[in-house]
C-alpha cells in the first residue's frame, strides 16, 4: 500500500479557569497538554498570578505564549512550538546530581515568637547564612508571609539575590504574592504555583521547613 497521509488537523482547545484557585488553572493545562492532541490552547484566567503561572507552565512545556486582557480577565494563548519537555520542573544539571539537593521551605516574614522585631532579625539573618549550606542549597521556597522577604524594601531582599546568583532557585508563590497585594513589588526569584512547590519538595533530598 501507499503511504499514509501524515497530515492531521491542529487540535485547538479553550478552557476557561476563572474562578479557580492555584494550582488547578495549571493542573487543568497539564491534562491537557498529557493527552497529547493539542496543538492550540486557550485559557481564561482571572488573576495575574494564575496568568503568569500558566504562562511559565506553557512555555516550559514548548509552546510559544501569548496574553491578552479582555474584561478584566486574561486569555493565555498557547501555540505548539518546541519539542514538549516532560511535566515537570528542571531538575538538576550532571554536576548537580552527584550532591544533595537541599530545599528550604520560609512560609513566614519573622523566625520564632515572643517578639515581633527579634524574630524580624532572626530571620534576616537566617536568610543571609543561607550560603553557608555551600552548594547542596537547591532551593529556597517562599509563601505566605515569606514572599514579604522577595519584596522591594525587604531587608532579606539582597541575601536572597545573592542566593540567586550563585544558582540558587528561589520559588516565590504567586497565589500568597496576589493575596497581599504584592504581585508586582516583587524583585527576586520565579513566581511559581503549588504544583511547583509539591515537585519541588518531592525531588529534594532534605526539606528544611521554617512556617
Amino acid at each position: 500500500g501507499g503511504r499514509k497521509d501524515q497530515r492531521r488537523t491542529r487540535v485547538e482547545i479553550e478552557l476557561d479557569c476563572r474562578g479557580l484557585a492555584c494550582p488547578h488553572p495549571v493542573l487543568k493545562a497539564k491534562e491537557v497538554i498529557e493527552e497529547g492532541d493539542a496543538d492550540r490552547v486557550k485559557i481564561w484566567v482571572d488573576n495575574a498570578a494564575a496568568k503568569e503561572n500558566v504562562s511559565r507552565f506553557l512555555s516550559r512545556m514548548g509552546y510559544d505564549v501569548e496574553i491578552s486582557e479582555k474584561e478584566g480577565a486574561y486569555a493565555v494563548k498557547a501555540v505548539r512550538g518546541r519539542e514538549a519537555a516532560p511535566c515537570q520542573m528542571p531538575l538538576a544539571s550532571a554536576a548537580e546530581e552527584t550532591r544533595r539537593r537541599i530545599a528550604v521551605l520560609i512560609g513566614t516574614d519573622r523566625m520564632g515568637s515572643g517578639d515581633e522585631m527579634l524574630g524580624e532579625k532572626l530571620l534576616l539573618n537566617f536568610v543571609g547564612t543561607l550560603k553557608e549550606m555551600g552548594p547542596e542549597l537547591w532551593r529556597v521556597i517562599l509563601l505566605n508571609g515569606g514572599v514579604r522577604l522577595s519584596v522591594e524594601g525587604s531587608q532579606s531582599l539582597p541575601g536572597l539575590k545573592e542566593l540567586e546568583n550563585s544558582g540558587v532557585s528561589v520559588l516565590v508563590c504567586g497565589t500568597c504574592l496576589n493575596h497581599f497585594g504584592l504581585l508586582d513589588r516583587k524583585r527576586v526569584g520565579e513566581t511559581t504555583d503549588m504544583l511547583d512547590i509539591v515537585t519541588a519538595l518531592q525531588v529534594a533530598d532534605k526539606v528544611i521547613s521554617l512556617t
